[in-house]
């Protein structure tokens, strides 16, 4: 197929492109810098210029398109409900380029989505449409799509890790080396699911080649790490004390990430599995974590 990817030049998408292209499609993948266009051409990818800001020209390069898949978000948390809200407009702009077709579109959102409740554990089955986290604009986009006959699935991401990058770990080690300890709130008996890097990238792949409508994919590998293993192993990584934090002192020590930190995000990927016959097999994510190179 010829699949137009956003996000291509991103953590996730720089990896979906070589899966991409390994499986034999042919990749569009969407950049806004002279950088990222020659990356995407030495792996072999066509290059579209766009932008999250553009979602017509976005939508003009999915029109050409067999298939569309979409990992681009802005990462400026600070600006945290406005960038989904992007994301929704931008959703709608692809799904319109593909549809009265078969094609298929999916689009990322987080495992977050799936649980019921803080600390029940996610699954692929749920839509919680009540879920405090802005990033529902993105499924719900999705579900609107899906109403109107655009064959719409759904990747739910957890912490996708390598040894480079972790998700919401990865400011959590900046967070670290700024005050001088690896802190966890309370207990620190809280959980994150993850999942490595180049399995989500399998897992696009399986998803667009499936082209199930209405189908929810968990890019999981582990259902939950508990946040104080994860300040435990930041903490050998950066020589640094490993201290709790009290609730009450969340917002001064983490800032922004203080609404990240004692979440409970456990979530499964048995349906995703049994479903698509994709497996994790990569490095968990304290093996991650341990083989990080901190100095750089």
């Amino acid at each position: 197929m010829r699949i137009f990817l956003t996000g291509a030049t991103g953590f996730i998408g720089s990896a979906i492109v070589p899966e991409l292209i390994k499986a034999g499609h042919q990749v569009v993948g969407v950049t806004r810098s002279d950088a990222g266009a020659e990356a995407l051409a030495a792996a072999g990818a066509e290059v579209h210029r766009g932008t999250l800001e553009d979602p017509e020209g976005l939508r003009d390069g999915a029109a050409k398109a067999e298939a569309v898949i979409h990992t681009a978000f802005d990462h400026d948390f600070s600006r945290f409900v406005e960038n989904c809200e992007k994301d929704k407009r931008v959703i709608a702009a692809l799904g319109a380029a593909l549809a009265g077709s078969d094609r298929p579109l999916v689009i990322t959102s987080g495992v977050g989505m799936g649980s019921p409740g803080h600390g029940q554990l996610a699954i692929e089955d749920v839509f919680n449409a009540s879920h405090p986290n802005p990033r529902i604009a993105s499924e719900m986009a999705g579900n609107a799509l899906l109403d109107a006959g655009v064959n719409v699935s759904v990747v739910r991401l957890p912490q996708v890790h390598n040894p480079v990058k972790q998700g919401l770990i990865s400011p959590l080690i900046e967070i670290a080396r700024e005050k001088g300890v690896s802190a966890y709130v309370g207990e620190g008996r809280n959980r994150f699911s993850a999942g490595h890097l180049l399995d989500a990238a399998r897992l696009y792949r399986f998803a667009v080649e499936k082209r199930q409508p209405g189908a929810r994919y968990h890019a999981v590998g582990e259902e939950g790490v508990e946040v104080r293993a994860i300040a435990e192993a930041l903490g050998r990584g950066l020589k640094l004390p490993v201290v709790s934090i009290a609730p009450e002192k969340a917002a001064e020590h983490f800032g922004w990430m203080a609404m990240f930190a004692p979440m409970d995000l456990p979530a499964s990927s048995a349906l995703t599995q049994a479903r698509l016959g994709w497996h994790p097999i990569g490095p968990t994510l304290i093996a991650d974590l341990d083989a990080m190179q901190y100095a750089d």
